[in-house]
């Protein structure tokens, strides 16, 4: 029977960082993934091979469509007769999802990781260790660390399949809808719905709260709302969902919305309702492992589970379901199996959602300190006073930041425009240290770059921006 230091059951961003990072520290590592895409393995997760990474070669090709179209004139380019050729766009976009798990596959190889295709399962305690099914065949392991992910939550009534589909349908047409059907108006939801909406669909998207992107700070949500309906997406809020029949042809959906039924004809219809641990055939039950009422796995603040030498990470143990949270807990508890000092500073991750205009935060809303009795300040400047984002010709959004008045510590950064995905790590370095405002507008940035408004916004906090 083969015995490593550590198994990892799951091959996701949790899971194959944590099998990295613990092949660094010396141990002897394996990993066993189910996950297949097009009938082969593949390393990654969901991530890697349905979300994270295809949906963005996805929205990139579609915002470049959006370009072509509608804003190459602006620039003096005239382009006649463009149009998608949407196998050769998929084709791209499965390309790149095979650079980045072939390079895990490289990576395993590299650190001297075992990779185990096929199911993981817990099956009993070995001594100071645990017997683990490992793709049918038994294996000892001193430590297991649990990161077999999530699933995406299926509507009651109306189980994935057909015109009704999971992210990984949505990124798997094979023709551009003509009426798209989105339920949930969440990260995933306005993601697909935006690029099938460039690509030509009409969209529409229903959502059972009473807003938009509720838990990002007001005037984000706002702005955002604003700019993704002067774009055509279709929003209805405070919905609920009554009946959703599937025909050959489409889907019919009836909700209710402020005391009326509705009744709307769907080609497709994209389901993003959140996402459910996924547990299945873990073992869970017969070993014991403890699993909270929402069927996550339950662990301490060191990842460890009720059972001796068994963690848990990523979407599994809930918390923010984020590739990058999921990977620094694998770096975490990789590094404390080692004896040292693994952490997490979860006040400090960054969300981003990558539509146009992009969205990110990082920290505590407006409203948020306010609820938490602190004093704040804030400072908020717009791209459109920017000479970058007016040479990009895309000088929509904002920069707010959020500081402590008495300490001027920056308590949370908020932004909605172009390129905020990069510039959101800035910030986040600045509050894992504690700086503050001042820390910000006291950093020399380039001259012209988008980052400048963040500076700005820094400044604005004292009142003293110097181009607004």
């Amino acid at each position: 029977m083969d015995s490593y230091d550590v198994l990892v059951i799951g091959g996701g961003p949790a899971g194959y960082v944590a099998a990295i990072r613990a092949a660094q520290l010396g141990f002897k590592v394996a990993c066993v993934d189910a996950f297949e895409r097009g009938g082969k393995a593949s390393l990654g997760g969901t991530c890697l091979n349905v979300g994270c990474i295809p949906s963005k070669a996805m929205l990139d090709s579609s915002e470049k469509f959006e370009m072509i179209n509608h804003e190459a004139a602006e620039h003096g380019i005239q382009v006649d007769g463009a149009r998608v050729d949407l196998g050769k766009m998929l084709g791209r976009k499965e390309s790149v999802v095979d650079k980045l798990t072939g390079g895990i596959a490289y990576l395993f190889k590299k650190n001297k990781i075992t990779s185990l295709h096929g199911l993981g399962r817990l099956v009993r305690q070995d001594g100071d260790g645990w017997i683990v099914d490992a793709a049918g065949t038994e294996v000892r392991a001193k430590n297991v660390i649990v990161a077999t992910g999530s699933s995406p939550r299926a509507l009651p009534g109306a189980p994935f399949g057909g015109n009704i589909v999971d992210n990984s349908g949505a990124l798997a047409f094979e023709q551009v809808p003509g009426k798209l059907g989105v339920i949930g108006a969440g990260v995933i939801g306005v993601e697909l719905g935006s690029v099938w909406r460039r690509l030509g669909a009409q969209v529409t998207v229903l959502e059972a709260l009473p807003g938009f992107l509720l838990a990002a700070d007001d005037a984000i949500s706002k702005e955002a709302l604003k700019q993704l309906q002067k774009q055509g997406l279709d929003f209805h809020f405070s919905v609920q969902i009554t009946e959703v029949k599937q025909g050959d042809s489409g889907v019919t959906v009836t909700y209710e919305e402020k005391g009326q039924a509705v009744t709307a004809q769907f080609d497709k219809l994209i389901v993003s309702i959140g996402r459910v641990p996924h547990t299945a055939g873990l073992g869970a039950d017969a070993v014991g492992l403890q699993l909270d009422e929402r069927g996550f796995v339950k662990v301490d603040d060191h990842y460890r589970t009720n059972l001796p030498g068994v963690y848990a990470i990523g979407d599994v143990i809930g918390g923010a379901m984020l590739a990058h949270k999921a990977e620094e807990e694998g770096v975490a508890v990789a590094e404390q199996l080692a004896g040292q000092a693994g952490h997490v500073n979860y006040a400090v991750i960054p969300w981003v959602i990558y539509t146009s205009p992009e969205i990110a935060w990082a920290g505590l809303t407006e409203k948020g300190a306010k609820e938490k009795g602190l004093k704040v300040k804030t400072g908020q400047f717009p791209f459109s006073a920017n000479g970058r984002a007016l040479g990009h010709g895309d000088p929509r959004g904002f920069v707010k930041v959020v500081a402590d008045a008495d300490t001027d510590k920056i308590l949370g950064v908020h932004m909605v425009g172009p390129n905020v995905s990069e510039l959101i790590g800035e910030t986040v370095a600045i509050m894992e240290f504690g700086g503050s405002a001042e820390d910000l507008a006291r950093t020399v940035h380039a001259h012209p770059t988008l980052s400048e408004v963040v500076k700005e916004a820094a400044l604005a906090t004292d009142k003293r921006a110097l181009h607004m």
